[in-house]
């Protein structure tokens, strides 16, 4: 049952449970407070219908006084302020339906030329309003002019009448009052002002709930279009509810994540398809190439050993020719050994390793062409160095690759490559700083990726084999670069 009660159509009947409560209750409400405003009207009319009578009767036992006389009397009980708003006219009708007393002057009897006293007859009694309950009257109420009238809508007021039975017959006490528009009013106004107030109410909540219950959807949809436009790390936040949009959501995110993974897999698999081609391509060249790369360097070598010129100056050209020959036959044969150091699995020698050893030996590798590019070369080691753990051919091609990398990015211009070697906590850290064109920050985050390259002529593979040697020495290697300015490759690999 809670279960059901945390779903949003549980909250929804729940809602729609607590307005009609809401509503009825406030009804009942406004029902019993008409009740009693009806029972304190019913007691004040007839207060005043009894203060009416009581003032009708004393008049007509007076044999001077009138019901003006009565009203102005002080200390009368029956007769106070609130009373004499609600009484518009008393009339005392006499057994000959004449208005023997009245409130109103004029309905009092007036004298006629002989002197004499008339009273006013009944019928010709101008202005009365309806008479209540005329029926209880029997054949009396034929002759009230006020019994049987048809639209009282239009009358201000309502009239009463009550037999009395004296010595001179019966006679009547007429109490007519006065309409009560500002009740009427209030009691119309006071019920449509609650249900305003509930209607308010209800709105606010429903807007609150609605807000709430909608919410939540709109941030799916801001997700899926996220998710459309190709970004899979969105997730939506409202999976920790308890309802089918909590559930939703986390499917939604359960999804993504599926999805993400889904890509990633993609993308490795698309990466070993490259790998695969990669090393097939690696395999044909390093029999195609390699073979006649062998024998173009024992040539030059054989060359150089006999057929040197005996001159110093010719000599000297000779041997610059075949060295730079040699070189661009080792640099092609470094880009088949990344090609197959890249396709292939590499089983790595770990041992204790002389960083400083490896970092001369590759030195040595770029000494020629930096002397003729102008490049200063400088190593510094910071306090005693420790020995690493690592495989030292594997490594000398991480730098020969960035050394590498250094001499061309400066070839254009010259400038300084340094080497600084120093020990941070377990590990050994390598600073290769050169002062060449530098790496724009759009590249600089895609430049380890494989394929990836910036020159005409190069693989992208370079840096690619060079991060992964890292990894597999559970190292790191991070770059900074200002365009123009410098570049800053920083190699950590674990010491023994």
């Amino acid at each position: 049952m809670l279960n059901f009660f945390n779903t949003f159509r549980g909250k929804l009947l729940l809602l729609l449970a607590f307005l009609l409560i809401s509503t009825l209750s406030v009804q009942l409400y406004l029902n019993i407070l008409s009740e009693n405003e009806n029972a304190r009207k019913r007691a004040l009319q007839e207060q005043v219908l009894l203060a009416g009578i009581v003032l009708g009767f004393n008049g007509m036992q007076a044999e001077e006084d009138r019901l003006q006389d009565f009203v102005k009397r002080e200390g009368q009980p029956f007769f106070d302020a609130s009373i004499a708003e609600r009484i518009k006219d008393i009339l005392v009708i006499d057994n000959e339906w004449e208005v023997f007393d009245s409130l109103s002057e004029e309905n009092l009897p007036t004298k006629n030329a002989e002197g004499e006293w008339v009273n006013k007859k009944l019928k010709d009694v101008q202005n009365l309003p309806p008479l209540m309950e005329a029926s209880r009257l029997g054949e009396d109420a034929k002759h009230f002019p006020n019994a049987f009238a048809q639209n009282t809508s239009q009358f201000d007021g309502e009239a009463h009448a009550v037999p009395i039975e004296t010595n001179r017959g019966r006679w009547y006490v007429v109490v007519i009052l006065k309409k009560d528009d500002k009740f009427a009013v209030q009691k119309a106004i006071q019920p449509l002002l609650y249900t305003f107030l509930i209607f308010l109410i209800s709105t606010a909540i429903a807007i609150v709930l609605v807000w709430r219950f909608t919410r939540p959807i709109a941030n799916l949809s801001k997700a899926a279009r996220r998710v459309a436009a190709g970004d899979l790390d969105v997730r939506v936040k409202d999976a920790d509810r308890t309802d089918e949009i909590g559930e939703l959501a986390a499917q939604f995110n359960v999804m993504t994540a599926e999805l993400e993974k889904s890509q990633e897999l993609e993308a490795q698999l698309q990466q070993a398809e490259k790998s695969a081609v990669v090393g097939r391509l690696a395999s044909a060249i390093a029999h195609e190439i390699r073979n006649p790369l062998n024998y173009i360097n024992l040539t030059l070598d054989h060359l150089r050993a006999k057929f040197a010129p005996e001159k110093d100056s010719e000599r000297e050209s000779f041997e610059k020719l075949t060295s730079q020959l040699k070189t661009e036959v080792a640099r092609i044969n470094l880009q088949i050994s990344d090609f197959l150091r890249y396709s292939r699995p590499v089983k790595l020698d770990i041992k204790p390793t002389n960083i400083r050893k490896v970092i001369d030996s590759s030195l040595l590798l770029i000494e020629p062409q930096a002397e003729e590019q102008n490049i200063k070369i400088s190593i510094v080691e910071r306090d005693h160095i420790p020995n690493i753990l690592g495989d030292e051919d594997v490594l000398r091609s991480v730098f020969n690759n960035l050394f590498i990398n250094a001499a061309q990015a400066m070839e254009n211009s010259g400038g300084n490559l340094s080497v600084t070697i120093s020990s941070v906590e377990d590990q050994v850290q390598i600073e290769i700083k050169d002062t060449g064109v530098g790496i724009s920050e759009e590249n600089l985050d895609k430049i380890f990726e494989p394929y990836f390259s910036t020159k005409e002529t190069g693989t992208g593979l370079g840096l690619a084999i060079v991060k992964k040697i890292i990894d597999d020495h559970n190292g790191i290697i991070e770059v900074e670069s200002k365009e123009n300015e410098e570049t800053v490759f920083t190699v950590k690999l674990p010491r023994v």
